[in-house]
């Protein structure tokens, strides 16, 4: 359905056309109006214009006025651009580097427009064409050589790693993105995922033995090393079923494993010995640490409560139920089974005890980045301190 538009508006129109140099475009976009339209209603005013100039040749051409301010405005933009290329280009113009001007134009295009850079500078059009088309050809074989990197370093980890991670072992070879882009290029365009990991399952709360107060009280910040250490235990499992079991201290300041023994049997001899083990590697002297563990048996027992008070160490409980009171544990726990222990099969407990071992003091303490020291190994936030 045709509409009808006033003559005000026909001339309104052609104004911004003849006078301001709005395109056809930007008038259609705002107004409604199509191309079509603008170019009869222009051409129709210019006709107009002169059967007034011949009737009444004294008469202002209102059509010539209207493009003797067009250029008269051109002239002034022009003017100004050129006074603020020549403070900004200054230097580019005196050396006469080519990739410098390329590199100008890309970085203020939006100020000047490219058509008038390329103008100004004496630059082909083809010539900057192509060297945008080459500059994105580098960046998709730069793309392609990262993809390369993180599909190695994925499948070397057993396709643990998640985007953070990997963003690490991409900085320490050399190449700086930031997550946003690594986590595009291999949760979306790879489809690699690390290893979900599945929640704690609730626990019902115990009846409380000897159980000590919760002094850490989620409070797994320590301003120096061995401070505040955390322990606990879990099972493990070889390949025919039998379950063995693990006990950890890690150290809050860092969240490095200080210690880690493997048995057949859970035993309050079990978590002394993890315990011996601990301080004889850390040379510690006596007091001023604090051993946060749940309320399991073998730490309310009285051998264990014996010998942390034979080695001036207090002891912190969590509530009984509650797993997030011990959370750098469960955390590290979780990470030990789906980083090692349920990625192979163990027919012997010697296999399991190296595995262990082999990923809690090399793999977890010297080359896993970790979130809480900032993506850094626990051993380079230790040395830092």
């Amino acid at each position: 359905m045709s509409q009808n538009y006033t003559p005000e508006f026909k001339k309104k129109i052609v104004r911004l056309h003849e006078e301001e140099g709005r395109t056809y475009k930007s008038i259609t976009a705002e107004y409604g109006v199509s191309k079509a339209s603008i170019s009869k209603w222009c051409s129709e005013f210019s006709k107009e214009c002169q059967a007034k100039a011949q009737t009444n040749p004294d008469a202002p051409n209102e059509m010539e006025l209207m493009k003797e301010n067009l250029r008269l405005r051109k002239e002034l933009e022009d003017a100004r651009k050129e006074n603020l290329f020549l403070k900004k280009a200054g230097g580019i113009l005196c050396e006469g580097n080519r990739l410098e001007a390329y590199r100008f134009i890309e970085q203020h295009h939006k100020e000047f427009g490219v058509r008038w850079l390329l103008r100004r500078l004496g630059i082909c059009p083809n010539a900057y064409y192509n060297y945008r088309k080459h500059r994105k050809a580098d960046y998709y074989t730069q793309k392609e050589k990262i993809k390369e990197q993180i599909e190695e370093i994925y499948h070397s980890h057993n396709g643990v790693d998640g985007y953070r991670s990997m963003t690490a072992y991409l900085e320490r070879r050399g190449y700086s993105y930031s997550q946003t882009t690594i986590r595009k290029y291999m949760n979306g365009e790879l489809g690699l995922h690390s290893i979900v990991r599945p929640k704690k399952p609730g626990t019902k709360p115990g009846k409380p033995h000897k159980v000590f107060d919760n002094k850490l009280n989620q409070d797994f910040h320590a301003d120096k090393p061995n401070q505040k250490w955390c322990t606990d235990f879990t099972y493990l499992f070889l390949r025919n079923g039998d379950v063995r079991y693990n006990c950890a201290i890690i150290d809050l300041y860092d969240r490095s494993v200080v210690a880690s023994v493997t048995d057949k049997h859970i035993t309050s001899d079990l978590a002394v010995r993890t315990l011996q083990k601990a301080l004889d590697s850390q040379h510690l002297t006596k007091g001023g640490l604090l051993l946060h563990s749940d309320q399991g048996s073998q730490y309310t027992s009285k051998a264990f409560i014996e010998y942390c008070e034979s080695v001036h160490v207090a002891q912190s409980m969590s509530k009984a139920g509650y797993p997030y009171d011990n959370a750098p544990m469960e955390r590290y726990f979780n990470t030990l089974k789906n980083e090692c222990t349920k990625l192979y099969e163990f027919r012997t407990d010697e296999e399991l005890y190296q595995a262990v071992e082999e990923f809690a003091y090399v793999t977890y303490n010297h080359v896993r980045p970790h979130s809480y020291n900032g993506y850094r190994t626990p051993y380079q936030a230790r040395t830092a301190a």
